[in-house]
C-alpha cells in the first residue's frame, strides 16, 4: 500500500520576494538560533560532519528544498521533503510551503507540527526583514 502524501500551504508576506529569498537562502544555517521560541518544540540541530538534511537551492524558481536524511522524522516516515518557494507579487511575495512524505504505515499521523513550524519560521523571517 502507498502512503505517499503531499501537503501545501501558501502564506502572503509583506517582504519583497528577492529580499525574502536571499535572507532565507543565505541565513538558513542561522535559523536554529533565531528565533529561539520556534526551536523549543522541535530539535533544530545539525551534527557537524553528519548532516541531518540536504538543502537544494533553485535560483531560477526562488525555491529551497530540504530533504531529511536521518533523525526523528525518519522514525515515522520513509522519506520527508519540504520545499519553500517564493513568488513575487506587486506588493510583497507569496511563500508556498510544500511537504512530501511517505508514512511508514497508515497509523502514522501527518507531520502537521513540522509544516506549522516551517510556516512560523517564514513568518518570523518576514517580520525580521520588515523590522525597522
Amino acid at each position: 500500500m502507498d502512503f505517499s502524501v503531499k501537503q501545501d500551504v501558501e502564506v502572503e508576506m509583506k517582504s519583497p520576494a528577492d529580499e525574502f529569498y536571499n535572507v532565507l537562502k543565505s541565513k538558513i544555517q542561522h535559523l536554529p538560533q533565531s528565533p529561539p521560541t520556534r526551536c523549543t518544540e522541535l530539535k533544530c540541530t545539525r551534527v557537524t560532519g553528519n548532516p541531518l538534511d540536504k538543502v537544494e537551492i533553485d535560483e531560477e524558481n526562488k525555491s529551497l528544498t530540504f530533504t531529511a536524511l536521518e533523525g526523528d522524522l525518519l522514525a515515522h516516515y520513509k522519506s520527508y521533503k519540504a520545499t519553500v518557494k517564493i513568488t513575487p507579487k506587486p506588493e510583497g511575495c507569496l511563500v508556498k510551503v510544500t511537504v512530501d512524505y511517505d508514512k511508514l504505515n497508515e497509523d502514522v499521523p501527518a507531520p502537521d507540527k513540522y509544516l506549522d513550524f516551517v510556516v512560523n519560521v517564514v513568518k518570523d523571517i518576514d517580520a525580521h526583514i520588515l523590522k525597522p
